[in-house]
Parts: structure tokens; C-alpha cells; sequence
């Protein structure tokens, strides 16, 4: 029998390829996007060359293009666990960043050398953040580097910093037109939002659309991906018409881009919410199954999922604060305090999370505990604590409350004396039976005015109903001083009008000193009063037409009669 052939030798068999050879693959692995099989080439480097940091740094890449984010930053804390002497802070807060530890990704950067690299990171992490007056800031710096596309990610953190009156300026000093790209005219769009032009965004949206359509037919791009790709300028274009008042295009334009599911996560949460604020309290459990959509859902509790990372914190503020009251409207009480329970760390700058806090209390009868919780806020943080001075304003007088009410109100120093607020907490304070601390805020109000350099007419408006109070619970003298005085410093002949009949009930001499200043209604001259006093008032005579006859159906007469039956009740009262 002949012998059996031999075999080739099996891979491992070969001898390894020299380590020149090696990177010359990882290299056009690299170069031609291939990236899965630039980690295979790396690790047979580093199975030659242990701790190459060359191949280190290639496999980290790599790993990073192929989204394998958590091997990365594993491979980039195991070298420091080492202590190698090579620096991947940059790539390490890059996963930081991409896994949303944006904290942990913000203080991984420091110390590193401000190039445009780090520094356009950075400005990303602040974006993610929240932050967007840093993010700007550092973005203006980078306008000196001449970045491709910078000035749509500066139009956008301009827009989220309150910026949008300054973007169009930052266009203009850059010689650059909205409808350079889609993007942009996009961002451009949104800053007119924010400055309530709501049919100039409209048509830059369309322009947007239609810029973006071609462009992405250009690049060859499949139809739905050209609609997942352009799916946040048609829910902007939504939120326009929602904010025009067209109501019934906006909700087929969010239900069309749900039901047709073709749009980016976080379009897609966007389009859902919008509906939902639309529908109102209208199909609540319909509402709460779509909300389900934008869960994580492995979490045991609501937990928006991961891919909405990159919506903005007011607006993943918006979703959970629309799931906490469809929940109050469900009545499914339970679930509404595991979820504004969790509010506060998520979103420890804002104070939508206690006032979600204080409505469930509310829902359970437990106004005072609502109170409680708004008044220890607005302690802990005053300067947040104007809308939550009114909230709890809102719930105490809502709950029979009238002194706490007035108390919360009060304690707001921008809107305490205008006229509106004192006479809010004055009535409020009538209501609670505090007659003397109504009196003390009138009175302080008016001191307030009288020092203050404008508004006089303010001041005249508080003086007139404070004399108005006083004599209302028999403050006479008091009433007749704030008479006077705007009698005096004012000329007002309502005020007169108040003095003298303020004054007549303890002084009528004085009253009809001042009754004499007042000036004569034309018409009444001659006019006897002792004979009107005698009258008892207007008499019926018999067989005197009524005047309400000429209305009466079929009964229509000439004016000239109308007159002569005018002239003769006239005559004969």
C-alpha cells in the first residue's frame, strides 16, 4: 500500500509571521475599516510583543469602532492595574463617556494636554451633562481650529445654554448659511423656536428636510434610512404645528412616526411624549403602554433605557414627570411614589421632581404633608424657591389653608408688594380671620411704593383699596388719612368721593366741607333737593304706555310715536 500523503501543516503549525509583518496587517486592517479583524492581528502582536503599546492602543481603537466599549475600557484598566508606562486616559474617558458615566468620563480628562481631540470630548460630556455655558465655552475655543461641522454642535449648545438670540450672530461672524447642511439649518431652526418665531422655524424645517433628503441621496442612502436619518426634523416640524395650535397635524405627525417605527431612539421617546402632552388625560392607559416603549427592560422599576442617553436632561425631566402624573390619573398611587422617589437624584438642579413629590401628596389628602415638603425646599434652596412658595400658596389655599397661603406668598420678595400679590395675601389673611396682619401688609405695601423712584400709579391702586379695607372693618380714621392724602398728592376725585363718605360717618361737618370741593354733575343745576327727597320714586300711572311694548313681536311703531310716549312717561312721573 503507498504511504499517505502528508498533510499541509495546520495554522498553528505555521511559524509566526515577523512582527513587521504583523503590524503591516494591522495597519490595512485599520485603514480599510476592518476592525474585527484588526483586534485578531493585535492580539497575535501582543502574543509576540506583550505589552506593545503600539498594539495596545490599535486593539482599544479597534474595539471602540466595533462598539465592544466595555472590552476596551477593560483592556485600558487593566494596563493601569499594571502601571504601564503609557498614558490612555483620553481613550478611557471616551468609554466613560459612551458607557454615560459622564462624572467619571469629566475627571478621567483632567490634566490632559487641552488639544482639539480632548477638548471637542470635553465639550461632549458637558453637552451630555448639562451643562451647556462650559460646553459653549469650550466650543468657542475650538472655533480657532477649524473642526468640520463645529458650528453645528456650537448652534445646538448655544440653543440648550439660552443662547438661541446669539446664533444667528455666531453665523453671521462666520460667514456661514443655514441651509449649509440639514444639520445646521436644523439647529438654526430650533433657536427660532426658542424665540418664539414658530412660522420662520417651520420653513426652515422643511428647508431642512429637503436639504437633507438630497444630500442622503447623494450618499446613496436606502429610503428608510433617509427617514430614520431626517426623523427629528419631522418631529420638530410636529412640535411647530403644536405650538401654532394645530393640533389635530401634530398628533397624526407624532402617531405616523411611531406607527411607522422608523425613526432614531430618541425622536422616536420624543414623538411619544409629545402625543402623550397633546392627548392630555385622555386614554391614560393607552398613554402608559406607550411610555412603556422607552423603558430599560430589564429594570424592575421605570428606568428610561439606554439608548435615550443622549436626549438632553429636560427633556428626559419631560418623560418622567408625563409618566408620574398618567400615573395620578390611573390612580395607581404606588407606582407614582416609587417613581418621584427616585426624581431627586436624577435630577438633583431642578425642582420638578418635589413638586411631583408634593402633587402625590396632594392626591393622597395630604395637603400638609405636600405643604411640609415645599416649605423645607424652599429653605434649603432659595434661590429656587419661587415657584415653590407659589405652588405650596396654591395648595394651601386649595386645602382651606388661608394663613399658610398668605405666609408662602409673602415670603416671595420680587412679587410681594405689586398689587396683584397684596391683594392675594390680603384676602387670604380676611379669610383666616387676621383682619390686623391684612392691614400690616397693605400698609407696609404702601410704604414700600412711597419710597420706591416709579410707578406711581401703583402706589395710588394699593392706597385706594387699603382705605377701601379699612373701612370695610371700621378703621374710619385710618381710611380718611389715605383719603386725604391722595386727595392731596393725587387730586383724585374718587379718592374725594371715599373722603367724603369715609368722613360723614364721624364727622359730618367736615364731610360736607369736603363735599363742597367736589364739583357739580352738569345737568343737575336747579334741582331741588328737599322736593326729590320728598319723592318716593317713580309712580304707575294708569294707561301710560310701557316701554318694553315697543320690543313686543307684531307691536312696531313709528319713531315719532315712540318719542311722544317717551315725553309723556316723562312728563307725568
Amino acid at each position: 500500500m503507498a504511504p499517505k500523503a502528508k498533510g499541509k501543516a495546520t495554522a498553528s503549525q505555521q511559524p509566526p509571521l515577523p512582527i513587521e509583518d504583523l503590524f503591516t496587517n494591522l495597519n490595512r486592517h485599520i485603514e480599510r475599516s476592518e476592525f474585527e479583524q484588526a483586534v485578531k492581528v493585535a492580539d497575535q502582536v501582543l502574543s509576540v510583543a506583550q505589552n506593545d503599546e503600539d498594539a495596545i492602543r490599535c486593539k482599544v481603537v479597534a474595539l471602540i469602532k466595533c462598539d465592544s466599549i466595555d472590552k476596551a475600557l477593560s483592556i485600558i484598566l487593566s494596563a493601569q492595574r499594571q502601571n504601564l508606562p503609557f498614558d490612555f486616559s483620553y481613550f478611557k474617558a471616551y468609554c466613560l463617556y459612551r458607557q454615560n458615566k459622564l462624572d467619571e468620563a469629566l475627571e478621567s480628562l483632567k490634566g490632559l494636554e487641552k488639544t482639539s481631540e480632548t477638548m471637542l470630548l470635553e465639550s461632549q460630556i458637558l453637552f451630555r451633562l448639562g451643562k451647556m455655558d462650559a460646553c459653549v465655552d469650550v466650543y468657542q475655543k475650538l472655533q480657532k481650529s477649524k473642526i468640520d461641522s463645529l458650528e453645528i454642535n456650537l448652534a445646538a449648545g448655544m440653543i440648550l445654554a439660552g443662547k438661541s438670540s446669539q446664533v444667528q450672530e455666531m453665523m453671521e461672524a462666520n460667514r456661514i448659511k443655514a441651509s449649509s447642511s440639514f444639520e445646521l439649518a436644523y439647529n438654526t431652526a430650533c433657536s427660532l423656536i426658542e424665540r418664539n418665531k414658530f412660522t420662520d422655524a417651520e420653513q426652515l424645517l422643511l428647508t431642512a428636510r429637503r436639504v437633507g433628503q438630497e444630500t442622503l441621496m447623494d450618499d446613496n442612502l436606502a429610503e428608510d434610512d433617509i427617514e430614520i436619518e431626517l426623523a427629528p426634523i419631522a418631529v420638530q416640524l410636529a412640535y411647530v404645528q403644536q405650538l401654532l395650535g394645530r393640533s389635530p397635524e401634530a398628533m397624526q405627525a407624532y402617531t405616523e412616526i411611531i406607527n411607522r417605527n422608523l425613526a432614531d431612539e430618541s425622536s422616536f421617546a420624543i414623538a411619544v411624549n409629545n402625543l402623550i402632552a397633546l392627548k392630555g388625560s385622555k386614554d391614560v392607559s393607552d398613554n402608559l403602554r406607550k411610555l412603556d416603549r422607552l423603558k430599560e427592560q430589564d429594570a424592575p422599576a421605570f428606568q428610561l433605557a439606554r439608548g435615550l442617553d443622549k436626549l438632553s436632561p429636560k427633556q428626559k425631566e419631560a418623560i418622567y414627570t408625563n409618566r408620574v402624573l398618567l400615573l395620578l390619573h390611573a390612580n395607581k398611587m404606588d407606582q407614582a411614589r416609587e417613581l418621584v422617589a427616585a426624581l431627586p437624584d436624577m435630577f438633583a438642579d431642578s425642582v420638578l421632581p418635589v413638586l411631583l413629590q408634593a402633587a402625590v401628596f396632594v392626591r393622597e389628602n395630604k395637603a400638609s404633608k405636600a405643604e411640609e415638603i415645599l416649605s423645607q425646599f424652599a429653605e434649603k434652596f432659595p434661590d429656587k424657591s419661587r415657584v415653590i412658595l407659589l405652588a405650596r400658596a396654591q395648595v394651601a389655599a386649595a386645602a382651606g389653608h388661608p394663613q399658610i397661603a398668605a405666609d408662602s406668598l409673602s415670603k416671595i420678595h420680587d412679587i410681594q408688594h405689586m398689587p396683584a400679590t397684596v391683594a392675594t395675601v390680603v384676602a387670604l389673611k380676611e379669610r383666616a380671620g387676621d383682619v390686623d396682619g391684612a392691614s400690616s401688609v397693605l400698609d407696609s405695601a404702601i410704604k414700600w411704593w412711597s419710597n420706591a423712584m416709579t410707578e406711581d400709579g401703583k402706589l395710588n391702586v394699593i392706597m385706594q383699596e387699603a382705605a377701601s379695607f379699612k373701612v370695610r372693618h371700621g378703621k374710619e380714621e385710618d381710611a380718611a388719612h389715605l383719603y386725604e392724602e391722595l386727595v392731596k398728592s393725587r387730586g383724585s376725585i374718587d379718592a374725594l368721593v371715599g373722603l367724603v363718605n369715609t368722613v360723614a360717618r364721624v364727622d359730618v361737618d367736615k364731610a360736607e366741607a369736603y363735599e363742597k370741593k367736589l364739583k357739580p354733575l352738569p345737568g343737575l343745576k336747579g334741582i331741588d333737593v328737599d322736593s326729590l327727597e320728598k319723592t318716593s320714586g317713580a309712580k304707575h300711572i294708569e294707561g301710560a304706555p310701557v316701554v318694553t311694548e315697543a320690543h313686543e313681536e307684531g307691536k312696531k311703531e313709528k319713531p315719532k310715536e315712540k318719542e311722544k310716549e317717551k315725553a309723556k312717561v316723562s312728563e307725568r312721573v
